[in-house]
């Protein structure tokens, strides 16, 4: 048992002494857990007296801002009010309220706090403070506006309100009971006859274009986020360099303007040399990222070069849209930009510090003066990577540009990861913000037994409220820009993650809780802001309240076909489906069809010493036993099963592509809003994306597809399967192109 006031000190800091596993199995945290996550949060509790002075501060801080430094309130409950904490020497005074609409529009009112509702009280006679609710009848619209609270002229506190809807924006063609389909990809798996070796936007575009012509309503894809030019094998869309900013290794070289004035990178590009490696790139079957980083790196030099001589030198048209772009990008881009150039300055030396934390203890700071003179010694280096970026939004802004051409009512469907590299730029950036002793992760479930360290830092639940909770808002916005859908990987995490202490097991790890509603809040304005609907991941141990908070938001959940059954095997009828879901197969991080019905997966667990024992994997293969069966009973109950076929498993040796059709048809035919198809599906593809749990064991997210992006339209695996879909959910209207 826990001490009592180690375990008021944790609860205090939104770390739960308990909590129930997906086999909802009770676990009490020790104190040796509930002590490293506080030394996580920078608290020291290393004994009784650390534990109540600890107790003591965070009272006091509690209990010392009048506003917070910012307040999330749905629209639909202004006249609740918001919490305003008061100390006692303002109880018989009169007070105003001021708010300032985003737009410019002013509300004003007065109040008595002592007419003001209580919530709690504290402190003794001499330093007494009571938090109440002040309401704010008056008709706002969505947006960030200023709350100021004020005793005649004299200012006395106010904060950002962030005035949301109360529900996520769903577009027109699933608000009213329309059901659409969609393909996901992982977009540096395709082969194209044109490619560098790897997908890159403009097969996106193209990619968009064919599955929008067969009724597609949106295209998944992977997280787009940055990724790490001086470190290409470390590949990971989930373990991104920043959130904010794009993986320019998906660029296109050759859309780039520069390419076509620059005779030399089109010389470049042509010569030889290039033609052979661009050959053997294309040819490998698992992506060559070193090779593909250095051809296009050496291409985009050049580029850049072209672009700085030839516009910045003349201040041309295209030299104010990429200053334009840089200035509404602002501090964030700059330190993205100095963050590459300072680690591409050690990338030749033997060490090849990886991270920040490598660094010399002068550049660790972004706000240091030593960080400032490499900025001036280095700035053509900084703007490179500020050009890259620029070229990246453009070609991105291209793929939106093609959704709408294509008529896919919903449009791209993007992927935002759970954290960020701890070595990466974010980090470095805002290092308040993140646990650097602490990564992020999962207790054991029964695709992983002994739990998960994912080497993502959390963020700090106080620093995400301390600042207002501008990296939230930043992100969102960054990853909903282009997109119709946004999908949020592990979305529980919006109220709580798994803090896996660092030098400890993922068994012994804790959940802290996290800001919920408010972040609801936020992904709800911005949606409405941006029309993108938004998808939950929600596979795992979700809570019961996480469940029903995503639900009344309208965040759509994330139903995987192949868990979509009872402890028998038997598989949820398509009509069982929740309406506001997203239905899929599988997913990345779990066996594609071809490898689930071969155990391929549980054979590659057990090859990598993912079991805890012979039990668990004995365990494995006979439930995929029962699945194999009740996967055929299912399809048989809907009149789906292949010709040739039976509910004996013997009658379906190997997975064919009309057992894959069949089984999209199958999910097809559920009420839920969305379904994709997984390219890897629809090919027979065995192997999967990512095998959680390995690194260099297993080549995750270097896969390519075995079909060209320029053969998909002519085979027939796709056609069947894309007409069948169509059959089921009819392509509906196009969206509006107004945004």
């Amino acid at each position: 048992m826990a001490e009592a006031r180690l375990v008021e000190l944790a609860h205090r800091h939104g770390i739960e002494s308990e909590y129930r596993d997906v086999w909802d199995k009770h676990h009490e945290q020790s104190d040796a857990t509930l002590r490293a996550v506080l030394a996580a949060m920078h608290i020291d509790a290393g004994d009784s007296v650390k534990v109540e002075a600890a107790i003591q501060r965070h009272e006091q801080a509690r209990w010392a801002r009048m506003l917070p430094p910012a307040v999330v309130v749905r629209i639909s409950a202004l006249a609740d009010g918001v919490r305003i904490q008061l100390p006692a020497a303002f109880e018989d005074r009169m007070l105003a309220w001021r708010i300032t609409e985003e737009g410019g529009g002013v509300f004003t009112g007065s109040f008595h706090p002592r007419g003001l509702r209580t919530l709690e009280s504290a402190g003794d006679e001499a330093d007494a403070h009571r938090a109440a609710m002040l309401p704010l009848a008056v008709a706002l619209t969505p947006g960030y506006h200023r709350l100021e609270i004020a005793e005649g002229i004299e200012p006395l506190a106010e904060t950002v309100l962030i005035a949301a809807p109360d529900r996520c924006y769903l577009p027109e063609s699933v608000a009213n009971g329309g059901r659409v389909w969609g393909g996901a990809l992982q977009l540096y798996s395709l082969r194209t006859v044109r490619n560098w070796g790897i997908g890159d936007y403009t097969d996106l575009a193209l990619a968009v274009a064919q599955w929008g012509a067969q009724g597609a309503a949106l295209i998944g894809v992977n997280p787009l986020h940055a990724q790490f030019m001086h470190e290409p094998n470390h590949a990971s869309p989930y373990s991104p360099s920043s959130r904010l900013f794009l993986n320019v290794l998906y660029l296109d070289i050759e859309a780039i303007a520069d390419f076509a004035e620059s005779e030399a990178a089109r010389e470049a590009a042509g010569a030889p040399q290039m033609l052979v490696e661009l050959k053997r790139l294309r040819a490998e079957e698992l992506v060559d990222y070193p090779g593909v980083t250095a051809a296009k790196r050496t291409l985009l030099e050049m580029l850049y070069a072209h672009f700085r001589a030839r516009h910045l030198a003349y201040d041309s048209g295209r030299a104010s849209e990429f200053r334009a772009f840089c200035a509404q990008r602002g501090e964030a881009l700059r330190r993205y930009a100095l963050f590459e150039a300072i680690q591409e300055s050690f990338a030749g030396g033997e060490a090849r510090p990886w991270g920040w934390q490598h660094w010399p203890a002068e550049l660790r700071d972004p706000a240091g003066p030593a960080v400032a003179d490499f900025a001036r010694r280095h700035a053509a280096r900084v703007e490179f990577f500020e050009y890259l970026q620029w070229q990246a939004e453009l070609q991105l802004a291209a793929v939106e540009e093609r959704c709408f051409d294509a008529g896919l009512a919903i449009g791209l469907y993007t992927d935002l990861a759970v954290s960020v590299d701890p070595g990466g730029a974010s980090a470095w950036s805002n290092q308040i913000l993140y646990a650097s002793a602490a990564a992020v992760g999962a207790p054991p479930d029964e695709f992983n037994m002994s739990g998960q360290n994912w080497g993502l830092p959390p963020p700090l639940p106080d620093e995400v409220v301390a600042s207002g909770y501008a990296s939230m808002i930043a992100t969102v916005r960054a990853n909903m820009t282009h997109a119709g859908a946004l999908r949020i990987d592990h979305v529980m995490g919006l109220a709580r993650l798994y803090w896996v202490p660092a030098g400890m097991s993922a068994r012994d790890g804790g959940y802290v809780r996290y800001p919920f509603d408010a972040a609801l809040g936020i992904l709800a304005l911005e949606s409405h802001r941006h029309r993108c609907m938004v998808i939950g991941e929600d596979l795992g141990t979700v809570p019961d309240a996480v469940r029903s908070g995503l639900d009344a938001a309208g965040v759509l959940s994330y139903r995987l076909l192949i868990f979509e059954h009872d402890s028998a095997g038997e598989f949820n009828a398509p009509a069982t489906y929740p309406r506001q879901a997203l239905a899929a197969i599988t997913t990345h991080d779990l066996p594609t069809i071809a490898g689930y019905w071969r155990g391929r997966d549980i054979e590659m667990r057990e090859t990598f010493k993912q079991f805890p024992n012979e039990a668990a994997h004995e365990t494995q293969i006979a439930a995929r036993v029962l699945e194999r069966a009740g996967l055929l009973k299912a399809l048989a109950r809907e009149h789906l099963l292949p010709p040739n076929v039976t509910v004996d498993p013997a009658s379906l040796p190997a997975p064919t592509s009309g057992f894959a059709q069949a089984l999209h048809e199958y999910l097809a035919r559920s009420p839920t809003m969305l379904m994709i198809a997984q390219l890897e599906d629809a090919m027979d593809v065995v192997d999967q994306v990512n095998l959680p749990g390995t690194v260099e064991q297993h080549p995750n997210w270097r896969r390519k597809l075995p079909l060209a992006l320029e053969q998909w339209e002519s085979d027939p695996r796709f056609a069947a399967l894309t007409a069948k879909l169509n059959v089921q959910r009819p392509a509906p209207a196009q969206r509006p192109r107004a945004r």
